[in-house]
Order: structure tokens, then sequence, then C-alpha cells
């Protein structure tokens, strides 16, 4: 087979994989949760996953520019420079000019990146002034919210337990509706995905989240938001969110904190500020006079 030929051949295996990972993608994205064999990020609920994910697409655009390059040289260089092509070798071991370019050329690559890369990270670390804050405390191994501003609400989310469910039965009927609601095949357990508490919190409304740890290092993480951070004993992190959806959205301890790491799941019920006011007044809590408004109307 020909040099052209075999390039062709790799261009057109190249372009199918391209369009078969394509649209893989264009079907992971199942509202605030992972799906079973996804290959793309979480659909974005906040302003941060979004610009998160617009950094991702730009980052994945410049590498596949730079392996389209590399591996055309490579196949370039094998053809051209072939032995029955040049059966004298050439004597050349230097070109100043080559190395200025592959010196030049990947800084300046890295400096638009630092360039877009760093006002993001800048943007994510400084929390703004925000509407409310919760406070989240890892335990091994579960999760403890306090509402400081809403008259000091507090609960703790675990894993649902096997002890909630009647019989064997009521737990695989349960297992297969959230499956289902997730866009999981029914042989997947989804119900380690949730909590028998959720954390509710409401849409539109900057959150700043107050995070620490009673014993070991634990990471509160939920993709669909952008947040990611580590939750340290005997210190206080800060980062914050702004949901602009409704729904239901999942993240999971994402540091190794001992045996039960693996079921300690994190759930968010972003609701209405209505409907938060409202659960607010269920708790026992105190609502905020431009929360409450809303709701007392009704």
């Amino acid at each position: 087979m020909t040099g052209k030929r075999l390039t062709a051949r790799f261009i057109a295996t190249m372009l199918t994989l391209f369009s078969l990972t394509a649209g893989a993608v264009a079907q992971s994205n199942v509202g605030g949760a992972p799906q079973d064999a996804g290959l793309w990020l979480q659909e974005a609920a906040s302003e941060q996953a979004q610009r998160i994910d617009d950094f991702n697409v730009l980052l994945l655009w410049i590498i596949i520019v730079i392996t389209i390059f590399v591996f055309a040289l490579m196949f370039y260089v094998m053809w051209r420079f072939r032995e029955k092509a040049n059966p004298v070798p050439s004597k050349v071991s230097h070109n100043t000019f080559i190395e200025i370019v592959w010196t030049v050329v990947p800084i300046i690559i890295l400096v638009v990146i630092g360039v877009i890369s760093l006002p993001l990270l800048y943007w994510q670390d400084q929390v703004p002034e925000t509407d409310m804050a919760i406070h989240v405390t890892g335990n091994q191994w579960n999760w403890t919210y306090n509402y400081p501003d809403h008259g000091n609400i507090e609960l703790t989310a675990n894993v649902v337990p096997d002890a909630t469910f009647a019989n064997a039965s009521e737990r695989a009927a349960a297992e297969a509706e959230l499956s289902s609601f997730l866009g999981w095949p029914a042989t997947l357990n989804a119900r380690l995905l949730d909590t028998d508490y959720r954390v509710v919190l409401p849409v539109n409304t900057k959150i700043k989240v107050q995070l620490t740890a009673s014993d070991v290092l634990h990471a509160w993480t939920v993709p669909a938001f952008g947040v990611k951070l580590d939750a340290v004993p005997g210190r206080l992190n800060e980062t914050w969110f702004e949901a602009n959806q409704t729904g239901i959205f999942y993240g999971q301890c994402s540091e190794l904190c001992g045996k039960d790491h693996a079921f300690m799941p994190i759930a968010v019920e972003v609701v209405s500020k209505e409907d938060f006011a409202r659960w607010v007044e269920l708790q026992g809590g105190t609502v905020t006079a431009e929360a409450s408004a809303p709701a007392l109307g009704r």
C-alpha cells in the first residue's frame, strides 16, 4: 500500500473515531448525575461549571490541533526521509530557525492557556458578596449541614440505608425508580448517589459554602456546580456557587477518607425561592424578609 493510501486511511480512521466520540459525548449528560459510560463533563448548572466546561473545550481543541500536527509531521518525516528516498543521509545536525520555533511556539501556547485559566481560578477562589451561607462538616462517613442564616437548621445526610426499606423487593423497586430518573441502566445501584436528607437550596442565589471536617480529610464535590474543595479538620475553607436551574444534583466525597469513602454521597435539591422559604419554615428555622415575602403571600 502506498504512503498516500496509508495517510488517507489514517485520517479517515481518526475522523471516524472523533465522530463516534462526539456522538457519545452528546448523549452523556443527564441532569446533575453521572451517567454510565459517559465521556464528558456533567451538564453545567452554574456559571462556574459553565466556564470550566468552556475552558475544557478550548483545551480540547488546542490539544487536537497539536496532536494532528505532530502526527502529520511524524508521518511526513518517516515518508520523506526513509532509506529508499535518502540513500545518503544528511549530515546537518542543527537548524537555528527550527529550534527557535519549537521553543517559542509552546511558550506562546502556554501563555494563552495561562491568560485564560488564571483569571478563572482567581474568580472561583474569591468569594463574592453572597446571599446566604451553609456550613458543611465532613464526618466518617456522612455530611452535616448547618444553615447559620436561617436559625441554625442542622441535618446530617447519610447514604440511604437498607433499613429504610421494609424488604429487598421494596429496595429494588426504589433503586430501579431512581436509576430510571437518572437515565441509568436498571442494573446499576443509583441509590448509592442519594441521601436520606438532601441539602435544600434556592435557585439563582449566591451561596457561600464553609467547609471543615471533624476527623479526617474529606472533599465536598458537586460537578454540576463546578465545586470541589477539601474539608480539613481544624480549618475552615470557603467556596461559593450560584445554581441557575432547579433540580436534584449529585456529588460524592472526593478525598479518600476510610473504608466507607464510597458511601458518602452528596445530594443537593435546588428549589424556587418560595419553596425554599416554605421548607425553612417547616424546619422551624428563620426565614429572611426577602425570602418570606413571596411564600407568606400565598
